[in-house]
């Protein structure tokens, strides 16, 4: 078989993964373009803030799509052209790194959450599904989109190795690749751990702007170094109440 036809491969998935569907989606319904607010990144829950869950799913679905049909397009054709578990290894790591990256975005892409879940579903249905379930739980218990992803991109490889021989037979390529990807989810949060660690990450559900005006409150009030007195202290400064 072509020499040429694992790069070939790697190369389309790269391409399909640089597709941002969070822009793509965002401009076909109208909506403004979500690397204009909240957190700038283009992907599934900073487009749950322009107030859309409807624009916000379909980001979701279409960006794990864009993982999860390279891999599968080599699992389930690539043997017919000499394509093993290295290729599909890398055709997921490609779309994966599509979306981190985009060609099309002149390489500044999203933290590539929903195309790892989606690359994941690809290798292992199974694996894919017990990683959306430990992140669905993390967001459910403790409302934060951030620490889901992280928790359930540290548990993703660990899941992998355990799960060899039961669910399915664990491949080293796949195992590389997973490990790659949780890698640079952690890279990609690193500016949501500090956030967490301070207490100053926003929840799931709040649309674009309200962080950004109680951070002017908080800053305000830090600023001037006193608070406005409330009615009540007013009053009770008032010599007339005094008995």
């Amino acid at each position: 078989m072509p020499s040429f036809l694992p790069l070939l491969a790697v190369l389309a998935a790269y391409l399909v993964g640089s597709l941002s569907f969070a822009v793509i989606v965002s401009r076909v319904m109208g909506l403004s373009d979500p690397r204009t607010f909240g957190s700038k990144n283009p992907g599934a829950t900073n487009v749950l803030r322009s107030g859309s869950k409807v624009a916000a799913v379909l980001t979701l679905l279409l960006d794990a799509a864009k993982g999860w049909l390279p891999v599968v397009l080599v699992k389930w054709y690539g043997q017919a052209y000499g394509l093993g578990d290295g290729t599909m290894a890398l055709v997921g790591l490609a779309a994966f790194l599509g979306h981190v990256f985009p060609v099309y975005l002149k390489f500044a892409g999203g933290k590539g959450v929903a195309t790892a879940l989606g690359v994941l579903l690809g290798f292992s249905g199974w694996l894919g599904l017990a990683t959306a379930l430990i992140w669905l739980l993390m967001a459910l218990v403790f409302r934060y989109s951030s620490l889901a992803s992280i928790t359930a991109a540290v548990l993703a490889p660990v899941l992998y190795v355990l799960g060899d021989g039961g669910l399915w037979i664990m491949s080293k390529s796949v195992a590389l690749c997973v490990a790659v990807m949780s890698l640079f989810l952690l890279y990609r949060h690193g500016e949501n751990i500090n956030r967490l660690i301070k207490g100053t990450e926003s929840r799931l559900g709040k649309k674009a702007g309200t962080d950004a005006a109680a951070h002017a409150a908080v800053h305000g009030r830090a600023k001037h170094g006193h608070r406005h007195p409330s009615q009540l202290d007013q009053k009770s400064k008032n010599p007339g109440d005094h008995p």
